[in-house]
C-alpha cells in the first residue's frame, strides 16, 4: 500500500542544490514510435502486418516470421507480473539517488513478455495494468500499475519521477484574466496545488472573477504583465524559485481577414502576447526550474501551454490567432528540448473553439473553459506531453493525419 508523500519541507538556503539528473536516454529510431504513444497518453506497441502478432521490444523484422512491416498499434495493456524484483544498487547515477527502485516482468495477455518499472501497490503473480510514460529523459518506458486503483497510489515515488501530479505543488498562472485562467485556478485548487499563483495585468483594473478567485483557498493573484520585460523578471525574482508548474495561458483574438487595414496591428499585437510573452517567460523562469529538476519529490516537474487547435491547421477566420499559436508551438518544442536537461516536462493542451465572446461567432461545438482545465490536470497527472481537448481539436487532429490536404480546403470554406 502506498505511504502518503508528505508536504514539501522548507528548503535549506545553505544546502548545495542537487544538479539534475537523467536517466538513460538511448533509443533505436524503430522505438521512437513508442514516444509518440506515451507523448499521447496512448498504448500501442508494434503489430505484424503479415502473422498479427504483437512484438516487443520495437524491431525492424517480425521475430515470428520476419516480415518488415511492424506498424504501432493500439494494444491490449494488460498482463501478468509474472517476476518482481527490487534493484538496491546501481551503477547509474540517475538510478543510484532513487534507490531502492522495482523493476519485473511483466506477460502481456496479447503475447509478449515486457521489463517494466512496477508500482509498490502491484504483486507479484497477480494482474496488472501497463502503460507507456515519458521518463525525466523524454523517452517511452513501460510501468506496471494495479488493474484497480488504491489509495495514495498516486505518492508512489516512481510514478511521480514519470508524472507531474500538481497535489502539494506551487503552480503559476501567467494570465488571470483569462477564462481559461480562471477555471485552470480552480481545477488546480481541487487536484491538492498547495499554492496557485495567478497572474493579472493591470491590477488595478477589476475583471469579473476577481473576488471569486480571492475567495479560493491557496490561490494569490500576483502582478503579470506578460508584454513588459520588467513586469515578468520582476516577479520571477519574486516566486521564480517557488514555481514548480508553469501554465501559460498568455492569447490575444482578434477575428479579420489578411487584406484588412488592422490585420497587420492585430499580428503584432498578437505575436508579442503569445510568442514574446512566452519567450519573456520562458527566459524568467526556465533556468530556475531546469536548476530545481532534482529538487527532492517537489521540485520543478512542467510547463504547460495552452495553444489552439488552430495552430496545426489555420483557420482563415482567425488567422493571426493561428499564425500566432503556430510560432508558440514551433517555440514550445525548442523549450521542450531546454527543459529536459532539468527532467522538466512541457505539455501542449490544443482546444477547439472556447465558449468565450472571441469565438461567438464561430458555430458549435465549443470548448468549456472548466472543461479544458480539467484535461490539463488529468495530462499532468499521466505526465504525457500532448492533449487535444474536444471534439473540434479531435476531428482536426484526426483529418490531418488522414489527409492534411483536404483539411486545408475544408477549413478555409
Amino acid at each position: 500500500m502506498s505511504e502518503p508523500l508528505p508536504g514539501p519541507k522548507r528548503k535549506n538556503p545553505l544546502a548545495r542544490t542537487q544538479q539534475p539528473l537523467l536517466p538513460p536516454a538511448i533509443r533505436s529510431r524503430a522505438a521512437h514510435g513508442l514516444t509518440l504513444a506515451a507523448a499521447e497518453g496512448r498504448f500501442a506497441i508494434q503489430r505484424c502486418a503479415a502473422c498479427n502478432s504483437f512484438a516487443y521490444p520495437p524491431r525492424d523484422a517480425c521475430p515470428h516470421c520476419l516480415s518488415d512491416r511492424l506498424p504501432f498499434v493500439e494494444a491490449p495493456s494488460s498482463g501478468v507480473l509474472a517476476a518482481l524484483t527490487t534493484i538496491q544498487v546501481s551503477g547509474d547515477s540517475y538510478f543510484r539517488e532513487r534507490m531502492p527502485w522495482r523493476t519485473g516482468i511483466v506477460t502481456m495477455d496479447c503475447g509478449p513478455q515486457v521489463i517494466a518499472h512496477v508500482h509498490g501497490d502491484c504483486i507479484e503473480g497477480e494482474p496488472v495494468r501497463l502503460s507507456l510514460q515519458l521518463d525525466r529523459s523524454g523517452h517511452a518506458v513501460m510501468f506496471a500499475n494495479p488493474v484497480s486503483r488504491t489509495p495514495d497510489m498516486q505518492d508512489d515515488l516512481q510514478w511521480r519521477e514519470m508524472a507531474a501530479d500538481p497535489r502539494d505543488r506551487r503552480i503559476l498562472i501567467s494570465d488571470g484574466r483569462n477564462p481559461v485562467g480562471q477555471a485552470l485556478a480552480r481545477s488546480l485548487v481541487r487536484a491538492g496545488a498547495r499554492t496557485v499563483f495567478v497572474g493579472v495585468a493591470d491590477r488595478w483594473k477589476p475583471f469579473p472573477a476577481e473576488q471569486s478567485l480571492r475567495e479560493l483557498a491557496g490561490v494569490e493573484i500576483v502582478p503579470l504583465e506578460m508584454t513588459d520585460e520588467r513586469s515578468v523578471a520582476d516577479l520571477a525574482a519574486d516566486i521564480g524559485a517557488k514555481v514548480d508548474i508553469l501554465v501559460n495561458t498568455a492569447d490575444h483574438i482578434r477575428p479579420g481577414h489578411i487584406f484588412d487595414g488592422a490585420t497587420t496591428l492585430h499580428m503584432a499585437d498578437a505575436m508579442n502576447a503569445t510568442l514574446f510573452g512566452t519567450m519573456r517567460l520562458a527566459r524568467a523562469f526556465a533556468p530556475v526550474m531546469i536548476a530545481r529538476g532534482a529538487d527532492g519529490h517537489h521540485g520543478a516537474a512542467a510547463w504547460v501551454n495552452i495553444l489552439s487547435v488552430y495552430a496545426l491547421a489555420n483557420l482563415p477566420a482567425m488567422g493571426s490567432l493561428s499564425v500566432s499559436h503556430a510560432a508558440c508551438l514551433s517555440l514550445s518544442h525548442w523549450l521542450r528540448t531546454e527543459l529536459a536537461q532539468g527532467g522538466v516536462k512541457l505539455l501542449n493542451a490544443f482546444a477547439g473553439p472556447l465558449d468565450t465572446e472571441w469565438f461567438q461567432a464561430l458555430p458549435p461545438p465549443k470548448l468549456a473553459p472548466a472543461v479544458l482545465a480539467d484535461a490539463v490536470v488529468d495530462g499532468l497527472r499521466r505526465g504525457i506531453e500532448e492533449v487535444y481537448v474536444g471534439d473540434v481539436a479531435n476531428d482536426i487532429t484526426a483529418r490531418l493525419a488522414a489527409n492534411p490536404k483536404a483539411l486545408e480546403r475544408e477549413i478555409g470554406q
